[in-house]
């Protein structure tokens, strides 16, 4: 199956499982994994939705999602060494789900050889779709993405408060409040309304696809201490990702310890 052909997946769940629930959640839809880290029912229904329609289209693939890695974390071990492997997102940005926020979508990536070579990104309530494929670039809905430049240090995004307006006396803008959910902040570097995010996670199912997209335009994503990025990371710092070789190293260079 095509690129183009996949995203439908990626669609077709979303428009079947996910977007009938938003902002219709019951109470006993939502339950937490951990203390502040939720999940819904339709985290859960739309991975087994697409972890069908993946098996089916590629029978002879490993298709593993965050719900079932949550589960079985064994899940993980040697899927760098698959020949061919989806790691899913069903829903990225649940928090933002939960509370009848946009922000929020589905992530895919494909790993062949522990080499990720493709990547989607699906916003079901703005209808944008970025999809990356290794060595022919990153395009948002077919089209090519144009990043724009502004005239100011570095601006960073983190989901911790205590990093929120760290400038390194300068050397950097203040950093600001990510979107919560990587779906939207990979997109923003893409875009150039960020020029780098730090996160102190390393999951595959966040990252893979943003990474690509990222890398694809001619950004990093390493972690603090310049490693690539890829579906054996572990955490070394944290990842930071940037849209270009200079907000990346001016970023890392003057990075707190966290």
């Amino acid at each position: 199956m095509d690129t183009d052909g996949i995203l439908g997946l990626l669609k077709e769940t979303a428009a079947e499982i996910i977007t009938p629930r938003f902002k219709v959640l019951a109470d006993d839809d939502v339950n937490e994994k951990k203390p502040g880290d939720l999940v819904t029912i339709a985290d859960h229904e739309s991975e087994v939705h697409l972890t069908r329609l993946l098996k089916e289209s590629f029978p002879g693939a490993i298709v593993v999602g965050e719900e079932a890695v949550f589960a079985d974390p064994s899940l993980l071990k040697g899927l760098g060494n698959a020949d061919h492997a989806f790691i899913i997102d069903p829903i990225d940005g649940t928090r933002n789900f939960v509370h009848g926020r946009k922000e929020h979508g589905v992530i895919l990536a494909e790993v062949r050889g522990g080499v990720t070579t493709r990547g989607w990104i699906w916003q079901p309530q703005t209808s944008r779709a970025y999809v990356a494929e290794r060595g022919a670039g990153v395009r948002l809905n077919g089209a090519p993405i144009v990043r724009q430049r502004h005239d100011r240090p570095p601006l960073g995004a983190s989901s911790k408060r205590k990093l929120r307006g760290f400038d390194a006396d300068g050397k950097l803008s203040p950093v600001v409040r990510s979107h919560f959910a990587c779906c939207f902040d990979y997109p923003a570097v893409l875009h150039g309304d960020f020029d780098f995010m730090f996160y102190s996670s390393l999951h595959p199912w966040d990252h893979l696809a943003g990474s690509l997209m990222v890398v694809e335009s001619g950004g990093i994503s390493r972690t603090i201490d310049g490693m690539n990025y890829s579906l054996t990371s572990r955490s070394r710092g944290g990842l930071l990702v940037a849209g270009d070789t200079l907000s990346w190293m001016a970023a890392q260079q003057n990075w707190p310890i966290v």
